[in-house]
């Protein structure tokens, strides 16, 4: 049997099957229509249930984010918490208690729907349901997770992808995004799982609505990131201009500005809209300097000095300042983390708050600048995988032992406390705030406080390139170019010898002494540690003169990145723009040297 006659056949089945008679007339349309594309990319496979949930394009199929498809997880998803408290898996949970979870959903369309056949599939299965009474951020259901002592949690939200996506996060009793072994234990469940296997009719008595009183504990808890309050005080009136791109921070973020001391929090009113849609932005992802334009054009209008977003579901963050020309800026991901960081030691040591047993947290690809920082000033920092559920894995680690102060990646977040497992933007925001109340405090704008970081430091400029290769070929072409990178290792990058390759796939480290012929015989080999003993696809090169390079296909998408980090010359703030310049630059030469 061919696809198509595979794809017909799935689709009949959804044309026979206990489906809506709205589903059933779309699919119909598919069928029928001369361009069977729709078709295929709807019915071809099932969509993934992955490390991380459900990720997808909303509409009919079985490879398509829809009602059906959610049932169908949270099926599997239910089957799993069950049989784990069976088993007496749960650190949270006495034997004999019953299992409990919340559900909640962001700004997208369908979200409540989703949302609600969440909460009725898994009461049906006998599992106690917080449902929150409309959409929340990301963060806080992660909170909730760990407040309210449940063993796990879904959040209905595609985060910063385009209108027509929606998704599914599956979190566990810890209030992190579900890791080893748990993430495969719910794939093998899920996978198991058929349409006709799925308990619809939920169990009201189970499902118990939840929001205010959340809302303010969570406030709370979000309060208690603040390092210096004096600094606040004094710059209580810091003109901040803030917008939630249509999405959940519209309340909570404004809300928690205020209980920090601000008082001067202007919102951009068209953004405040919840809408699906995202009418006022061509993609809802605050990395994007068009998403942000709204937001500057208030900032102008009311000669604000920052100018902050959250995404939809409000875990990550941008953050546009003024420059030395007084023109907007966008701080980016590596810039911010950097920032979070130097603050909170700086900081914490200045008000004799900074302890011994504290320590820092980033990802294997975001800037080596923060292990600059944290070595000077003696503070332990980890290097984690890709993506906050290894950081909070970090903090599950060492919880009781060591204290937690902050951690954070390349990609627009920030996790400031370990109430919250996942990167969290209204705890972020709050803290960037303050820091920019301290560098007003001491004369300077936010801007010079990053310049001054990079006086004291060093510079060097981060940059992302995706290379994308769809489809199948794609996919093995990505695989290929793996395979080619580690059988012919690369030596020069950008005319500069490479002296150390870190192999997470293999969890080794290859130093080479450049004062000998550079061969295998003089190379010393060393084990990486990482948490679990897990290992990655992520290759990373370090060179001579200062030059990393990390290589990591996508686990979600049909893309490899490169990311670079080039240092270059910056003998006064002044020289900023050169050194920007410099260093991008030396880009071609860099992918001359991948091949890319």
């Amino acid at each position: 049997m061919d696809e198509l006659q595979q794809v017909i056949a799935r689709a009949q089945e959804w044309l026979d099957g206990n489906y809506d008679e709205q589903t059933k007339q779309q699919v119909r349309e598919m069928m029928e229509a001369e361009d069977k594309s729709l078709l295929i990319d709807s019915f071809y496979r099932t969509l993934e249930f992955g490390t991380g949930g459900l990720r997808g394009l909303m509409g009919p199929g079985c490879n398509r984010m829809n009602k059906y498809i959610v049932a169908q997880a949270t099926q599997g998803y239910a089957n799993y918490l069950n049989r784990i408290a069976k088993e007496g898996g749960f650190a949270t949970l006495k034997k004999g208690d019953q299992v409990s979870v919340v559900v909640c959903h962001d700004c997208r369309n369908n979200g409540r729907l989703f949302a609600e056949t969440v909460a009725d599939v898994f009461s049906a299965n006998g599992i106690k349901v917080y449902l929150f009474e409309s959409l929340r951020p990301t963060p806080e259901v992660s909170f909730a997770i760990r407040h309210l002592h449940c063993q796990g949690g879904v959040n209905v939200t595609a985060s910063h992808n385009p209108k027509e996506y929606n998704g599914y996060k599956a979190y566990w009793e810890d209030g992190s995004q579900v890791l080893q072994p748990h993430d495969q234990g719910i794939i093998d469940e899920v996978n198991k799982v058929q349409m006709s296997d799925v308990l619809w009719t939920g169990n009201k008595e189970l499902i118990q609505i939840i929001g205010g009183e959340i809302d303010y504990d969570y406030m709370m808890a979000v309060k208690s990131v603040m390092i210096d309050q004096q600094s606040i005080l004094n710059q209580k009136d810091l003109n901040i201009v803030y917008t939630p791109l249509h999405g959940t921070g519209r309340q909570i973020i404004p809300m928690c500005l205020r209980s920090w001391g601000f008082q001067n929090i202007h919102v951009v009113p068209e953004q405040m809209v919840i809408d699906g849609n995202f009418p006022t932005v061509v993609s809802p992802n605050p990395e994007n300097a068009e998403a942000m334009t709204m937001g500057m054009n208030l900032g102008t209008k009311l000669n604000a000095d920052l100018v902050i977003a959250s995404d939809p579901d409000a875990d990550r963050l941008a953050i546009v300042c003024r420059n030395d020309k007084g023109e907007w800026v966008i701080i980016n991901g590596n810039q911010t983390c950097m920032m979070f960081c130097y603050y909170i030691i700086n900081n914490m040591k200045r008000l004799n708050k900074l302890t011994p047993d504290m320590y820092l947290v980033k990802t294997i690809v975001t800037s080596e600048l923060i292990r600059k920082i944290a070595d000077k000033q003696g503070v332990e920092l980890t290097d984690e995988y890709t993506g906050f559920k290894w950081i909070a894995n970090r903090v599950r680690m060492w919880e009781g032992t060591r204290k937690y102060i902050g951690g954070g990646e390349e990609s627009f977040g920030f996790m400031a406390f370990d109430a919250v497992r996942d990167k969290c933007s209204p705890s972020a925001i709050c803290l960037i705030c303050e820091i920019a109340a301290y560098a007003k405090d001491q004369g300077m704008s936010l801007y010079e406080y990053l310049m001054n970081i990079y006086m004291e430091y060093g510079f060097q400029r981060e940059s992302t390139i995706n290379i994308v290769r769809p489809g199948k070929s794609g996919a093995e072409e990505i695989k290929q170019m793996m395979i080619n990178y580690r059988e012919h290792p690369i030596t020069e990058i950008a005319g500069e010898k490479v002296i150390r390759i870190k192999d997470y796939q293999s969890l080794t480290e290859t130093t080479f002494d450049l004062s000998n012929p550079r061969n295998i015989e003089n190379a010393k080999t060393t084990k990486i540690e990482m948490a679990l003993g897990a290992t990655s696809n992520v290759l990373q090169y370090f060179t001579e003169g200062g030059l990393k390079v990390s290589v990591r296909p996508s686990g979600t998408e049909p893309k490899i990145k490169f990311y670079f980090e080039i240092p270059a010359q910056m003998k006064s703030v002044k020289d900023y723009a050169a050194a920007v310049e410099a260093a991008e630059a030396r880009i071609p030469a860099i992918r001359q040297s991948l091949g890319i």
